[in-house]
């Protein structure tokens, strides 16, 4: 809900100005509001009866496309069908698909390519995106690896090895405790906590930038490599997740 378009169209009705056009609210099938949010509100602030053209047993996946008198965002559109922590859902469905089509590209200015019915058939795809939004907010909070980020490099890793067994990657990652000086999860932390201190890194929030060191350290990790630092080269790709199995633990490691 837009509280700025609210106000600007109960003062139109205050002062007289509202006029009987096509657009007015609209139900579903289930006899759900999908259209018109904002002109109800609008109503009720004003305290004034208008005249509005009301459409029933409209299919629900029409909404998408139907105009709201303010464009609709991919937030919106998941928010309607009742998904969860939308904001975040459609910024990494965007990611992902980015990741997918042009992992090595500028994604400055790409998402905004994505249409909100794509977001919806990317979901339907990647449903899992769901739990891998929990996560990323998990690790945003405990990083500030940008949430898009985090939850498309536990997806597609989670995806691509579900023979490594994720959760001393995340319990490291989040929490930092006992963690040795040149372990791959303390030395994203903190290369990403430095980041975020940064004021003047212009990059602090470039989820592309975060995918790479979040892949890189996850490879290390599971490669059981040692990392002194996470660098990235001008034009340097995105890795690719390794293939390679995480080393068993010695016997001596398991007697200690």
């Amino acid at each position: 809900m837009s509280r700025q378009t609210v106000t600007h169209l109960a003062r139109a009705i205050e002062r007289g100005e509202w006029k009987l056009t096509h657009q007015g609210i609209a139900f579903d099938e289930n006899g759900q509001l999908v259209d018109g949010q904002h002109r109800l509100a609008a109503i009720v602030k004003a305290g004034m009866a208008v005249e509005i053209l009301v459409a029933h047993d409209v299919p629900r996946s029409a909404f998408t496309v139907m105009d709201t008198g303010r464009k609709r965002t991919g937030r919106d559109a998941l928010s309607l069908v009742g998904e969860l922590n939308s904001n975040h859902l459609a910024a990494a469905l965007r990611g992902l698909q980015l990741y997918l089509s042009s992992p090595d590209a500028n994604w400055s200015g790409g998402s905004s390519l994505t249409s909100n019915d794509q977001l919806f058939t990317i979901l339907e795809q990647h449903p899992n995106m769901r739990e891998s939004i929990n996560r990323g907010m998990a690790v945003n909070r405990a990083t500030r690896v940008t949430v898009t980020a985090a939850s498309i490099g536990w997806y597609v890793t989670t995806k691509e090895r579900p023979d490594v067994d994720q959760t001393p990657w995340f319990d490291g990652l989040v929490s930092g405790a006992s963690l040795t000086e040149s372990d791959p999860r303390l030395v994203l932390r903190n290369t990403m906590l430095g980041m975020a201190a940064g004021k003047r890194h212009r990059r602090k929030d470039d989820s592309r930038e975060h995918l790479l060191y979040y892949l890189k350290a996850w490879n290390a990790w599971v490669e059981g490599r040692s990392l002194r630092l996470l660098r990235r080269s001008p034009g340097e790709k995105m890795p690719r997740i390794t293939k390679r199995l995480l080393p068993e633990p010695s016997l001596d490691d398991a007697v200690s």
